[in-house]
């Protein structure tokens, strides 16, 4: 790259972490606006005002706003190549990019749930988030805004379809994955094998703030799975890690591990982005699911109805022996759902 890619984010925007992690272990030059601290003068708007927001040049030398992650790293690795995290293997990228999808419309409901559902994490998130914006706000705007950012957090708790009742759903499910990933950090350093692929960064994204920041999961990540807790410091920089061309983990030899997150995804993801996508498609005002025998509810969410659009296209792109290892993989974890039901 010619200069370095223009970014603006925050510590605590799981998706900021993601592609920062990406940017480093990829070796992407690159410069770190810290949203809110007045780098962005002179830069476009992106028209949905999302974190990351990054800055690509344009054809007329101004540059173009663009947010989300899973496109901007599939962009990435067409403008530097090298250090690839979208594997070379057909079948194994459509696990890769489910996985990604996973962790960022699934587990990110677990971070925002513990965020703004218990007393603690509210305090120290309504606390500390103004203060990454601006460090010298005066006590009267920093008590004020503190009040107002999570008054206006909780109030949108039901976005992700957080309530009384699915509450311990979701904290189950997150209690789950980690006792997966735990067994298999045992065995393999990353998900996509012996090199990270775009889902361990998906999964490091949510994490950074699962484990490492909101008081109650990170102390449940502490004491169930201490080597999640690890790994998530590990993956903050991976400049430094030599990635072995032959390090991918195999499609058709999938470790038990990561069968037994596919089949944990199937219980609680799948239903519900099943569940959404069928609510948009029928104009419905309300998302209703069944996750462990629990209703679900929550409002339809439409970017979650494309994240399935996108993975049926994906799907359907394979072929050959990459579309048999994918479709007997998914129908034997209880996923195929997700790609043939009905919507």
């Amino acid at each position: 790259m010619s200069e370095p890619v223009l970014l603006s984010g925050a510590p605590g925007s799981p998706y900021t972490r993601k592609m920062l992690a990406v940017l480093r272990y990829r070796r992407v030059p690159y410069r770190f606006l810290l949203a809110g601290h007045g780098g962005r003068a002179g830069l476009p708007r992106p028209k949905v005002d999302l974190l990351p927001t990054f800055y690509f040049p344009s054809g007329s030398g101004a540059h173009e706003a663009v947010v989300d992650s899973t496109p901007i790293i599939r962009r990435l690795e067409a403008m530097q190549a090298g250090r690839a995290v979208v594997p070379p293997d057909p079948a194994l990228a459509f696990l890769d990019a489910l996985l990604e999808d996973y962790a960022d419309e699934w587990l990110t409901k677990a971070m925002f749930h513990y965020r703004w559902a218990y007393a603690d994490d509210i305090e120290k998130a309504g606390a500390i988030l103004p203060l990454w914006r601006d460090t010298q706000l005066p006590d009267a705007e920093w008590h004020a805004a503190r009040k107002a950012f999570s008054e206006r957090q909780i109030g949108r708790l039901y976005v992700v379809g957080s309530n009384p009742a699915t509450g311990p759903v979701i904290e189950a499910s997150y209690r789950r994955f980690l006792a997966i990933f735990e067994a298999h950090l045992k065995a393999h350093p990353f998900l996509m094998g012996g090199r990270p692929g775009a889902s361990d960064f998906a999964a490091f994204g949510q994490l950074t703030q699962l484990s490492h920041f909101d008081p109650t999961p990170t102390a449940l990540t502490l004491k169930e799975a201490p080597r999640v807790y690890a790994w998530v410091d590990a993956v903050e920089d991976l400049s430094g890690h030599e990635a072995p061309e032959d390090g991918w983990a195999r499609a058709d030899a999938l470790p038990a591990t990561l069968r037994e997150l596919l089949r944990e995804m199937a219980r609680s993801y799948v239903p519900v982005m099943l569940a959404n996508a069928r609510a948009l498609n029928a104009g419905a005002d309300t998302v209703t699911a069944e996750v462990d025998g629990t209703p679900w509810t929550q409002q339809p969410f439409p970017y979650q109805g494309k994240c399935v659009a996108w993975l049926r296209q994906d799907f359907a792109a394979l072929a050959g022996e990459a579309r048999r290892v994918v479709g007997d993989l998914l129908e034997a974890t209880g996923c195929l759902p997700l790609i043939t039901a009905p919507v």
